[in-house]
């Protein structure tokens, strides 16, 4: 219970990735239709209105219901799995990763709840890289997207301290 009250500063970090999410959503399903592509730049980001019954990538177990379903069970699990692993880690950057990991999954699980489906806007262009468009997404994704990054930098460019050893 003492290390739950010691990661409360990093679950700020988690409540405000599901604040500005949850919000970014509702302001884009409040003024956009369904479809709309606003240019924010001629070609690199794009704001686009779309609902996804997948998960990254659109990947998809074939059946909208179905996978309200799985991907919720599998978000519970994953929240679960997170809150445990930030209470035994003793690396900062690794307790935020969990944090902006946790908050983008709550995030969109608060969609996959009561949608059914997750709300992605960002679309953006990455010349030269695999596909034309990246596929669209949101700020939950985003926050998942960086805590990666941040654990990777971490595991290569952060040296072990003494309290990390024991």
């Amino acid at each position: 219970m003492t290390k739950l009250i010691k990661l409360l500063p990093y679950y700020w970090v988690t409540l405000i990735v599901i604040v500005l999410d949850q919000v970014s959503k509702y302001l884009v399903r409040a003024s956009m239709e369904f479809g709309e592509i606003i240019k924010l730049s001629p070609k690199l980001i794009w704001l686009t209105y779309v609902q996804n019954t997948g998960a990254a990538f659109s990947l998809s177990f074939g059946s909208p219901q179905l996978n309200r379903i799985l991907f919720i069970i599998i978000s519970l699990i994953a929240t679960i799995l997170i809150v445990y692993l930030s209470t035994k880690s003793k690396n900062k950057y690794e307790v935020l990763s969990f944090a902006l990991i946790l908050g983008g999954a709550l995030g969109n699980l608060i969609d996959r709840i009561y949608l059914g489906s997750v709300t992605d806007f960002i679309w953006c262009d990455f010349p030269d890289v695999i596909m034309t468009r990246w596929p669209v997404f949101n700020i939950a994704d985003s926050s998942i997207v960086i805590a990666i990054v941040l654990m990777i930098a971490t595991t290569f460019f952060q040296k072990e301290t003494d309290e990390e050893k024991e």
